[in-house]
């Protein structure tokens, strides 16, 4: 299998909505509301042409023989109870038809070496409470529940938790 993470440009921004909106039909139609989903994803096509811009340096396309499977973006946390040693995985998104097929694994893996170049020690991600199957995912690359909680409206209210790994292996 022939994978390939670089950095989003403009021109791949069809293809990150076209990912986003598939993934989200599918890993969250049993989480979130439809129309909720719908309304979302209705904005995915905008919303990539409008991030991602030449001077992206957070935002990855992931492909297989040079095509875009999946997206993900790594940043600086968002939380205020963390420290310079962390670094956030804001989201990984995969198209459904290449679920469990080891790209998110070797995705996670990229991540935590670009963590790692920047010499963080922790990786955090924060995921619906009701998504069984990403939190066995996580978990399965070595990430583990931190107690943190918090609470989106979502459509309706979800209860999201933040895990994290320890990159010092």
């Amino acid at each position: 299998m022939n994978i390939t993470i670089r950095f989003a440009i403009p021109a791949d921004a069809p293809d990150m909505a076209e990912v986003c909106m598939r993934s989200w039909e599918a890993a969250y139609k049993d989480i979130l509301p439809a129309d909720y989903i719908r309304e979302k994803n209705a904005t995915r096509p905008e919303l990539f042409k409008r991030v991602i811009t030449d001077e992206n340096e957070n935002t990855y396309v992931i492909q297989k023989d040079e095509k875009t499977v999946g997206i993900m973006r790594i940043a600086p946390p968002q939380d205020d109870d963390v420290n310079e040693n962390y670094y956030e995985l804001h989201y990984i998104y995969l198209h459904p038809d290449h679920f469990r097929q080891g790209i998110g694994a070797q995705a996670v893996k990229f991540v935590f070496d670009k963590a790692r170049e920047l010499d963080k020690r922790f990786m955090t991600v924060w995921v619906f409470a009701e998504n069984i199957n990403s939190i066995k995912f996580y978990e399965n690359c070595g990430f583990e529940a931190d107690g943190k909680t918090a609470v989106q409206n979502r459509g309706k209210e979800v209860v999201i938790i933040r895990m994290k790994a320890d990159l010092a292996y």
